[in-house]
C-alpha cells in the first residue's frame, strides 16, 4: 500500500549498544576515529616486530609486486634534481620540431635578404616586369603628349 510523496525516514530512532558489541569493539558509540587510532597503534606494534626480523624489505608493494619483478619501459621516473646537482653551463637540447622552426626563420630571414637586394629568380622576375610596366606608361604618356599636341595644333589651325 502506498505512503504517498513522503516515506518515513529512521532518523530520529536512538540506537543502543548491546554489552557483546561493547565487548567486541564493534559499538556504534565509540568513534571511528578512535577505532582508526586504535589500528594504527596495532599496525604500529606490528610493524615494529617486522621490521626487527626482516630488515631487507624496506619498501611496501602493492598488489603483486612484491611476487612478479617487471621492468616497465614506460614507466617514466622522476628525476629529483638537487640544486647543487644541476649543471648550469649545460645546454639543454632542442626537440626536433623546434630545431626546424628555427632552421625555417633563418632561411626565410635569408631569403627575404636576397630578395631585398634583388638576386633570387623571383626579384629578377619582378625587376623586369616592373621595368617592362614603366616603359609602357613612359610610351603612354609620351603618346598622349603628342595627342594633345595634335590637338592643340588642329584648334590654332582651325581657328586661323
Amino acid at each position: 500500500m502506498g505512503r504517498g510523496k513522503f516515506k518515513g525516514k529512521p532518523t530520529g530512532r536512538r540506537q543502543f549498544s548491546t554489552l557483546e558489541e561493547m565487548s567486541a569493539g564493534t559499538s556504534a558509540s565509540r568513534p571511528r576515529t578512535f577505532r582508526q587510532e586504535e589500528a594504527e597503534v596495532e599496525e604500529d606494534e606490528r610493524s615494529e616486530e617486522e621490521s626487527e626480523e626482516s630488515e631487507d624489505e624496506t619498501e611496501k608493494r602493492k598488489g603483486t609486486e612484491g611476487v612478479i619483478q617487471i621492468e616497465n619501459p614506460n614507466l617514466v621516473k622522476p628525476k629529483n634534481l638537487k640544486a647543487g646537482d644541476v649543471d648550469l653551463e649545460k645546454t639543454t637540447e632542442l626537440s626536433r620540431r623546434e630545431r626546424e622552426e628555427i632552421e625555417r626563420q633563418k632561411a626565410h630571414e635569408r631569403y627575404m635578404k636576397l630578395q631585398e637586394q634583388g638576386k633570387t629568380d623571383q626579384a629578377r622576375k619582378d625587376l623586369e616586369r616592373l621595368a617592362l610596366i614603366r616603359q609602357q606608361r613612359a610610351e603612354a604618356a609620351k603618346k598622349r603628349e603628342e595627342e594633345k599636341a595634335a590637338k592643340e595644333q588642329k584648334k590654332l589651325e582651325a581657328r586661323k
